[in-house]
C-alpha cells in the first residue's frame, strides 16, 4: 500500500469528486480500513467519526460512490476519489454537499456535467412543456439539424467578430451536442477521454 499520511487519530481527509463533471461531492475521513476497502471493492468507504464506525457511501440510501481513480496529495495526508455517483452525495439530498454559496465565481467546466445529467433527466423523465423533451421526443434528425444550424450561427457570430453573440451562440451550440450525445448514450466522459488520448 502507498505510503500515507494518517494523522493522530489514524484518519486522513478523503475528497470526493464527480469524475464526469470535476464538482466536488462531498470531504469526509478514512481510516486504513475504509480505504483498503475502497480499493477492494472499487466503492467509497469512510470512517464516521460521529458514529465510530467503517461505512460503505450509500450503503442505506443508494446513494453508492463507484470509484473511476484514486489520487493522492503531495502530503499523503489527504485522498482525491473520483467517483461515479449514484443519485445525491448529500444527506440533504442536494447532488454536491457544497451547495451553500458564499462568493459566486461564476460557471466553470463543471457546469457540462450538471447540463448532462438535466439532459438525461429529460431523456429518461419527459416533462410537459420541456425543449429538452420535445427534441427527444422529435427524435435525432431534429437535434441534429438544430446542432448543425448552431454550428453554422456560431461560425457567422466569430465571423462578425461580436464576443456575445459568440458566447450565446457557443452555449447553443454545446446545450444541442448535449441532447446529441444523450440521444445516442454517449457520455461526456467519454469526449474528454478521446481528447486526451489524442493530446
Amino acid at each position: 500500500m502507498e505510503k500515507l499520511k494518517f494523522d493522530e487519530k489514524g484518519l486522513l481527509c478523503a475528497i470526493a469528486q464527480d469524475y464526469e463533471s470535476g464538482e466536488v461531492l462531498m470531504q469526509a475521513y478514512m481510516n486504513e480500513e475504509a480505504y483498503e476497502k475502497t480499493l477492494e471493492t472499487g466503492y467509497a468507504h469512510y470512517w464516521s467519526r460521529s458514529r465510530g464506525k467503517l461505512w460503505k457511501k450509500g450503503e442505506e440510501s443508494g446513494h453508492l460512490q463507484k470509484v473511476r481513480g484514486i489520487y493522492l496529495d503531495c502530503d499523503r495526508d489527504c485522498v482525491l476519489l473520483k467517483v461515479e455517483q449514484e443519485g445525491a452525495a448529500c444527506h440533504t439530498g442536494n447532488y454536491t454537499c457544497f451547495y451553500t454559496s458564499v462568493k459566486e465565481c461564476g460557471a466553470g467546466a463543471e457546469m457540462l456535467g450538471q447540463l448532462q445529467r438535466i439532459v438525461k433527466d429529460r431523456k429518461e423523465n419527459p416533462e410537459e412543456g420541456s425543449y429538452t423533451s420535445y427534441l427527444f421526443e422529435k427524435g435525432v434528425d431534429k437535434i441534429a439539424k438544430k446542432a448543425g444550424e448552431e454550428a453554422v450561427e456560431l461560425v457567422i457570430a466569430a465571423k462578425n467578430k461580436d464576443k456575445a453573440e459568440i458566447v450565446g451562440e457557443c452555449a447553443d451550440l454545446l446545450y444541442h451536442t448535449m441532447v446529441l450525445l444523450a440521444d445516442a448514450d454517449v457520455k461526456l466522459s467519454d469526449v474528454c477521454t478521446e481528447l486526451k488520448n489524442r493530446h
